[in-house]
């Protein structure tokens, strides 16, 4: 079974912030010291690297779900939770990152190379840190946010200046073989390889890597055969090479007809034509084979094509060959562009974003914004002060005047991120309560206050002269 795995579908999860801690210090002689508890961690991210040392996604293949550390939680006495650890992911030079969409993430190319692609979650604050003037010891604290979760997918292009075309059974491994150190799989039946093999040739002092695209056949890139699934690694090749098999048996095949099929398939998959090509006519060695080689080598050539006639057997041919590619590769290189210095590009806010917009959507007002969505993540919903802490952070920023300018009405549904709410503005300035309630919360009680009854007490009491403490007739009389 191969052991070289180019595509693979990851499911990241990024770490959770740690919860925020609720203390308030107290010693002997100390009952109430003020707010102490500390702030939870980030939970920790995930990121890709380019190892030169990995050579295949294999590792992805058998374990998709990965995972970084979360944060943890806050404690008293002002302990700050600790940090999740983040999560790097070594692949190998040449992968893609992309949505499960296609649309491309990432292109990692070249050693060092790193990119965050899930962020860990923020830790809440614990209540020391949400301490002012006006809340001096709050009853509530922030929870973590959660981190990210999100699939790719990781596809690998193999980095290489030549990549070998060409029908199984072509010699294209055996070429591979005797022109660098690369030892892949060789036999006489037709799909012995079944991954891409990469070499690297040193020609004087030029070096150059060299690789072949395994399974190309009539349909390839369309799904036949393995070339599907290999095509992509001639991405990045700046020679093409057809490797054609000069010596083949089988009916209706000479070598015209093969560089005519494969071109097919490389001009169906796309994006190839630009490419500059050579072509070698292998196996001569055998005598027919020589002979055909002489006979169509003049109408290769019509095309525009440079052919050249190698043995891998014996290694006629293979010094002009690698002179040639090696030429090629060198002209590519001088004509590719200058690689330029990442631009750093910053977008200041414009000076009339609110952060934040309001939509009305199917009969609910949406607010979309990072911090909105945000803070409602990291609100406990079962603490009446810290939902109130809320509306004040979303009435400083300017939610509740842009909801009254978009129509929104006292008790119309309210929808910010994941959760749902009935609107009511803000009733008044934040006023000091028992730790963990918000008065202007709280719902309207129909028990009579203790001014109500001592006066209806007051009007039970019967009326007594102020001198002689007499009782005064009521004026009502029964009928």
């Amino acid at each position: 079974m191969a052991t070289f795995v180019d595509r693979v579908t990851l499911h990241l999860q990024a770490g959770d912030g740690g919860h925020g801690c609720v203390s308030i210090h107290r010693e002997k002689f100390k009952p109430f010291g003020g707010p102490d508890g500390g702030d939870g961690g980030h939970g920790g991210s995930v990121s890709f690297v380019v190892d030169p040392q990995v050579h295949t996604l294999l590792d992805f293949h058998f374990r998709p779900h990965v995972k970084a550390e979360n944060g943890k939680g806050g404690q008293g006495s002002n302990r700050d939770g600790a940090k999740g650890a983040d999560l790097v992911l070594k692949v190998p030079d040449g992968t893609v990152v992309q949505t499960t969409g296609g649309e491309t993430i990432a292109d990692l190319v070249g050693a060092g190379t790193t990119i965050e692609i899930a962020r860990g979650g923020r830790g809440g604050r614990g209540n020391a840190a949400l301490a002012s003037s006006r809340r001096k010891a709050p009853g509530f604290a922030e929870l973590g946010e959660p981190g990210d979760r999100l699939d790719v997918v990781l596809e690998l292009k193999s980095v290489a200046d030549v990549g070998l075309v060409g029908f199984p059974s072509a010699g294209k491994s055996s070429l591979i073989s005797v022109i660098s150190a690369a030892k892949p799989k060789i036999a006489d039946y037709p799909f012995t390889t079944l991954v891409p093999n990469l070499g690297v040739v040193r020609v004087d002092d030029s070096t150059f890597t060299i690789a072949d695209v395994p399974g190309l056949i009539p349909g390839a890139a369309t799904g036949k055969g393995l070339g599907l699934e290999f095509l992509r690694h001639i991405e990045r090749c700046a020679v093409l090479v057809h490797v054609v098999d000069a010596a083949t048996l089988e009916p209706g095949r000479d070598p015209l007809s093969d560089i005519d099929a494969i071109e097919a398939e490389l001009a169906e998959y796309g994006g190839l034509a630009d490419r500059p090509r050579l072509v070698v006519l292998n196996k001569i060695d055998v005598p027919d084979a020589r002979d055909l080689a002489e006979i169509t080598r003049p109408d290769i050539e019509a095309r525009g094509l440079p052919v050249y006639e190698v043995s891998t057997a014996t290694r006629e041919g293979l010094k002009e060959l690698t002179y040639a590619l090696a030429g090629l590769v060198r002209q590519a290189r001088e004509l590719a562009p200058a690689p330029e210095p990442t631009r750093i590009v910053i977008r200041p806010t414009a000076v009339d974003d609110a952060g934040f917009t309001v939509t009305e959507e199917d009969g609910a007002y949406v607010v979309r914004g990072p911090r909105p969505e945000r803070w409602v993540r990291q609100t406990n919903f079962d603490n009446d002060e810290a939902v109130g802490f809320l509306a004040d952070r979303l009435e400083r920023l300017g939610v509740e005047e842009a909801l009254a300018k978009a129509g929104a009405e006292p008790g119309d549904l309210v929808r910010i991120g994941a959760r749902e709410f009935d609107w009511q503005p803000t009733a008044g300035a934040y006023t000091s309560g028992p730790r963990g309630t918000d008065i202007r919360l709280e719902e309207p009680s129909t028990r009579a206050t203790a001014a109500e009854r001592l006066a209806a007490h007051q009007a039970r009491q019967p009326q007594r002269d102020p001198t002689s403490g007499a009782v005064l007739e009521s004026d009502s009389t029964d009928e």
